[in-house]
């Protein structure tokens, strides 16, 4: 099989993912009364793992880049479910927070535009699996944790928790060592903890849909300042 083939193959098997995903939350909502706001980061945290399948990419072939397919559609689509879609559409249900299809032109149009960033620009560097770890589990797990066990409440540009930020901050860490463990023998724990720390205090200075760009960013800012 050509690289070319392969990869190919592996592309298709990564969109399948991402829309299984998608569409096995949106018959939870639908169907079985699943919580809307755990959907919505399921979808979130999943999606931002789809970079696994960077693994079984043949770097030798230009065609590697195929690996942004998922966010590349999905961007697409979020622009046109964001500006058409009604509130029974299966990414305004699994999606959104309140239901309103514009969400869909924020917080994850901003994550599919990272992800296409990370997957080309930054594609299998220690920045990009840090940046997604952070982005996907980090940012995924703190607001569920932050609403159900949330008691110290902040507030700067949105209403936070000091029990979501401390979720942040432990699964961003996790999250960023995991997924450079896959794919390095050797990693730098320096840069990934410099990186956790100062995307949680950004995060914790975050307005409201801003944190998909905001976090990703500082952590390239990161990257380069520390090497």
């Amino acid at each position: 099989m050509s690289p070319l083939v392969y990869n190919i193959v592996i592309t298709i098997i990564g969109i399948a993912y991402v829309f299984t995903v998608v569409g096995v939350m949106d018959f939870l909502v639908k169907k079985k009364n699943f919580p809307q706001d755990i959907s919505r980061k399921i979808v979130h945290m999943a999606a931002g793992s789809w970079l696994i399948f960077w693994l079984f990419f043949d770097d030798s072939h230009w065609s590697k880049y195929f690996n942004i397919a998922p966010a590349f559609i999905w961007t697409v689509l979020l622009i046109i479910k964001g500006l058409t879609a009604d509130s029974n559409d299966e990414a305004v249900k699994t999606m959104t927070r309140t239901g309103d299809r514009r969400e869909l032109l924020k917080g994850p149009l901003y994550f599919t535009l990272v992800m296409c960033l990370m997957g080309t620009v930054y594609y299998k560097t220690p920045l990009a699996l840090t940046a997604m770890g952070v982005l996907a589990w980090g940012d995924g797990l703190a607001p569920i944790f932050g609403k159900r066990f949330g008691k110290n409440k902040y507030y700067i540009f949105a209403e936070k928790s000091l029990q979501g930020s401390a979720a942040f901050l432990l699964f961003g860490f996790l999250g960023a060592i995991l997924f450079n463990v896959l794919f390095y023998d050797s990693i730098d724990f320096g840069f990934i903890l410099a990186a956790v720390i100062v995307s949680t205090l950004v995060e914790a200075f975050s307005p409201k849909d801003l944190d998909n760009l905001l976090i990703p960013l500082i952590i390239i800012l990161a990257y380069f300042l520390y090497f």
